[in-house]
Order: structure tokens, then sequence, then C-alpha cells
């Protein structure tokens, strides 16, 4: 599976969600262990399951702000959806 689709997905989200709710965001994101972000150069790294790692991401913003952030996840994630088979997608931008 290739990694970095992940990677670029994790860091759009945390790119739009930073866009709506500031540098919470990055500090929300920074708290999931299986991420390891450098934001000075937008550049995230997922270790372990990538797909586990974006539900835990996805996940940090729901305890947040519930379902609409959710729904700006998917929209972030959006188009990179596409280039991953259906059984890649992380459960919680189905």
């Amino acid at each position: 599976m290739n990694n970095d689709i992940f990677d670029q997905i994790a860091a759009k989200i945390i790119a739009q969600q930073e866009a709506i709710i500031g540098p919470v965001a990055i500090e929300r994101a920074k708290a999931v262990n299986a991420l390891k972000i450098n934001w000075q150069q937008h550049d995230v790294d997922i270790s372990g399951d990538p797909k586990a790692a974006i539900d835990k991401l996805v996940t940090a913003y729901k305890e947040l702000f519930g379902q609409i952030a959710v729904e700006t996840c998917k929209e972030a994630a959006g188009k990179m959806l596409s280039q991953l088979s259906s059984d890649q997608i992380p459960t919680s931008l189905r």
C-alpha cells in the first residue's frame, strides 16, 4: 500500500481543519501518536497502519466539533480517495 497518499490525505485534512479552527488543528493532530508532523513544511509521516492513523485523526476532530468535522475531513480528502481501492479507504472517510 502506498503510504504517500495517506500522508497527503492526513496533511490535507490538517490544513483544512487549520483553516477553520486555527492552531488547535495542529495541536490535535500532534496528539495522534501515529502521526509525525513537521507543520512548517506541511509534512506528515504516518507510522504503522495508515488507515487507523487517519481514523484516529478524524476522531480527534470529531471529539471537538462532532459530525461537521468529519464532513470537513471527507471534503479535504475528496479527490485523493479516488486513488485508493474501496478496502483501502479509512472507515471514517467513507
